[in-house]
């Protein structure tokens, strides 16, 4: 589990595939801040623009890692097939503040900006989210966007899918790399767990309706 909350912004260093098929995977090798892998160990799990991945290896004289990404999370993930800045985050402890949300790590869609412009003295973030996750988005709610927690400022529902709007501070845009995004850059999207669990207790209770 996470919280939203990023510890370090890193940098994918490194893409190896992982065999000559479309059904293999790839092997990322991610450099980290100084210090940034103090008191991690073999299995440990980190999230890689909100992605949940397990360390299969590591350097702590040179500040690296290494992760085995399958096929199918390329699939579902955005920014992990290739080099360049990525928010990481490690998991949550059982004493730790809380200081995002509850985040899980499992991407649930890929979003794309639609505009990230600076207004005063932030930036607003506007994403276009698939359709499926719009009844999950609400005003005010939480969204986590390549890890990151946000709150959303306002929805519109459009034909194509859901324009979330986002409101970003300097320090978030300073302190991740959500500020190396620009119109048309896609995103990993987590929806709030709180609204999935609606969401399923919702539909069973008009199932068991329909069958009395």
């Amino acid at each position: 589990m996470f919280t939203g909350i990023i510890t370090g912004v890193g940098r994918i260093v490194a893409v190896h595939p992982l065999g000559s098929s479309l059904q293999h995977g790839k092997r990322l090798t991610v450099e980290a801040p100084a210090g940034y892998l103090d008191g991690v160990g073999l299995g440990d799990s980190i999230a890689l623009n909100g992605a949940c991945m397990t360390v299969t290896s590591f350097d702590l004289a040179q500040s690296r890692f290494t992760v085995d990404v399958s096929a199918e999370s390329l699939d579902k993930t955005a920014g992990l097939d290739q080099p360049g800045p990525i928010n990481l985050e490690q998991a949550l402890r059982a004493h730790d503040r809380l200081g995002g949300h509850i985040v899980s790590g499992h991407v649930d869609g890929i979003g794309h900006v639609s505009c990230f412009e600076q207004i005063g003295e932030s930036w607003e973030l506007r994403i276009l989210a698939p359709a499926a996750l719009g009844k999950y988005l609400a005003y005010k709610g939480s969204i986590t966007v390549n890890g990151v927690s946000l709150t959303v400022n306002r929805i519109a529902d459009l034909a194509d899918g859901c324009e979330v709007s986002i409101n970003l501070i300097p320090h978030t845009v300073e302190n991740t790399a959500l500020g190396s995004l620009q119109a048309g850059s896609k995103v990993n999207l987590e929806i709030d767990l709180i609204a999935r669990y609606v969401e399923r207790m919702l539909s069973g209770s008009a199932a068991e309706k329909a069958t009395t």
